[in-house]
């Protein structure tokens, strides 16, 4: 009789406690809530007022949240309230392993920096040249390699500690150099082989897809049929094909149709990098591109673009060159140059309008050509001054000034080529496939950063976007912009939880002033971070608050559709 009382008891008593843990467990708690601002989630919906919940790093609620409670709380009222956005084409791979805040680019709202312009890094081969070249390139003493693979690359990231997420797509430029070097010869058969197997490592670990460069070398020296290869195997991952394409001037339909036929026989979706038109004899070729890319998708094919908000280009001042000059690597670069009989030929192909490789140089002028940095400290003076000027200083011509410049810097000189039409900018900015990318590193504007220049998109692409274009020029709507900087980029890459504010969904989250949002940097005074941006939650971490960096390094491996979990 005494047992089954006890038992009893005790049945009534944890009954009890586990009716009191449901009743005093308070359901209106949230580690944030984000109130009264304009919430505007990224599917080109108008905005409505609300507030927004975090718990974890999770979206919990969104919605009238008066009754809650949160450990933090943000007036948000006259403020956007958006998903994090995100920058289609990112060259923060090195800028982010010295300083994983990326300042320049959270302080504009961007939580997803996306690499793999021809470029990543990975798969690369453990050599003593690898880690010659890793070791100049990030700025350290790499005697072993911290990772070989793509996929290893972006873990270092992540364990290192950076503010944004990070993806990438697999480079073909370094496919072909991990296979072939930076000659310019097909790759056999066995060569061929090894890249798709490198590729199809790269999208079991996450890649986003295939990435290719082609004005540049050795990338130029791929053929299609190279690229429709790689982008098979992409295919068969769900994967996209993304290309800076082999003219953006006067070969520029054709290279529109290389890009469709790449998507049509590797059955992938593909998008064209920073869409442009350059060179003023090319400024009336946009309604023809977009009627191409318009009959490619009425035909089934999914084919977008991305594009930075400027007038001018930036690259390596050695894209002034025709790409035999680099056949070989840098250093056969630097030997044809300072060879008389190669440099005459290089000098009279600059002065050349080519139809066989991409002339930025004639492009833009050297009145249109400004250095932006130099890793020789003899040639800083030089830096934000134009070609033409440089020549006047030095009392050569502009192409002997040009290869000069080259060869006393070890070709490590940045350039900005003005190529473009602003009265195409704003058209492109309303084409409804477009999505947006700086094509530059994301930086603080302190420390060494300051000795150098800089594109100032590098600080000012998706402000510049939001403030000019939006409010100032009213070229697309608020909820129209938002749109193409989350969820539409979101959707492309086949990223799931992101890109959009919906309960559930992964809590990268931007709030903004939509009535100060600018940009401030110039082509003059380049180290001048945005404004208007507020706050910025990644992964439900704060990372911005009232404008200041928290110091928070939340940012994970944003990874693609055919990833695979290594299952050791």
């Amino acid at each position: 009789m005494r047992k089954s009382i006890r038992r009893t008891a005790v049945l009534v008593a944890v009954t009890v406690l586990l009716s009191c843990t449901v009743a005093c467990a308070d359901p209106d708690r949230y580690d944030v809530i984000i109130r009264g601002g304009q919430v505007i989630d990224g599917s080109g919906a108008p905005g409505i007022k609300a507030d927004v919940a975090i718990n974890d790093d999770r979206i919990a609620a969104i919605g009238e949240l008066a009754g809650a409670h949160a450990d933090i709380e943000i007036n948000a009222a006259g403020l956007v309230v958006a998903p994090g956005f995100i920058n289609m084409l990112s060259w923060a791979v090195d800028s982010l392993v010295r300083d994983g805040r990326g300042l320049s680019d959270i302080a504009q709202g961007v939580t997803l920096e996306v690499f793999g312009e021809g470029w990543s890094m990975g798969p690369i081969a453990d050599t003593p040249e690898t880690r010659e070249m890793l070791s100049n390139f990030l700025e350290g003493d790499y005697k072993e390699l911290p990772w070989t693979t793509l996929g290893g690359y972006l873990e270092f990231l992540e364990n290192k500690g950076v503010s944004p997420n990070v993806a990438s797509f697999v480079g073909a430029t370094t496919l072909r150099i991990h296979e072939i070097g930076f000659d310019d010869r097909p790759p056999t058969p066995d060569e061929l082989e090894n890249m798709k197997a490198l590729t199809r490592q790269a999208m079991k670990e996450g890649a986003m897809g295939l990435g290719s460069s082609l004005i540049y070398p050795p990338a130029f020296f791929a053929s299609t049929d190279e690229l429709v290869e790689l982008a098979r195997v992409v295919g068969e991952y769900d994967g996209m094909y993304i290309s800076h394409m082999r003219s953006e001037g006067n070969r520029i339909e054709k290279s529109v149709e290389e890009l469709i036929t790449i998507a049509r026989e590797g059955d992938v979706s593909a998008e064209i990098y920073h869409l442009k038109m350059a060179g003023q004899q090319n400024w009336d070729k946009l309604d023809a591109v977009v009627e191409m890319i318009e009959t490619a998708r009425r035909q089934g094919l999914n084919i977008t673009t991305d594009m930075y908000t400027y007038v001018a280009g930036g690259t390596s001042l050695s894209a002034c060159f025709p790409p035999w000059a680099s056949d070989g690597g840098n250093d056969a670069l630097l030997e044809r140059l300072k060879d008389p009989a190669s440099r005459s030929r290089i000098v009279e192909a600059m002065r050349s309008d080519a139809d066989d490789w991409e002339n930025l140089y004639f492009g833009a002028g050297p009145g249109g050509v400004l250095l932006a940095e130099t890793g020789e400290s003899a040639l800083q003076p030089y830096v934000s001054k134009t070609i033409a000027q440089i020549a006047a200083d030095r009392g050569s011509s502009p192409e002997d000034t040009v290869v000069d410049l080259v060869i006393e810097s070890g070709n490590t000189i940045g350039a900005i080529f003005f190529l473009m039409d602003e009265k195409n900018v704003q058209k492109q900015i309303r084409l409804p496939w477009m999505s947006f990318g700086s094509d530059a590193a994301a930086v603080a504007p302190e420390g060494d950063v300051l000795n150098q220049g800089a594109h100032p998109r590098t600080y000012g692409n998706f402000a510049r976007l939001l403030g000019h274009y939006v409010r100032d020029k009213q070229i697309i709507s608020l909820e129209e912009a938002i749109y193409k900087l989350t969820s539409l980029p979101a959707t492309n890459l086949k990223i799931r939880d992101r890109g959009l504010l919906a309960e559930g969904y992964l809590a990268d989250i931007v709030v903004f002033d939509p009535d100060t949002i600018a940009d401030h940097a110039t082509f003059e005074n380049p180290h001048q971070l945005a404004t208007g941006v507020l706050h910025v939650f990644v992964n439900g971490e704060q990372v911005l608050r009232d404008g200041q960096h928290t110091g928070a390094l939340p940012g994970r491996v944003v990874r693609g559709p055919g990833y695979q979990p290594d299952p050791g």
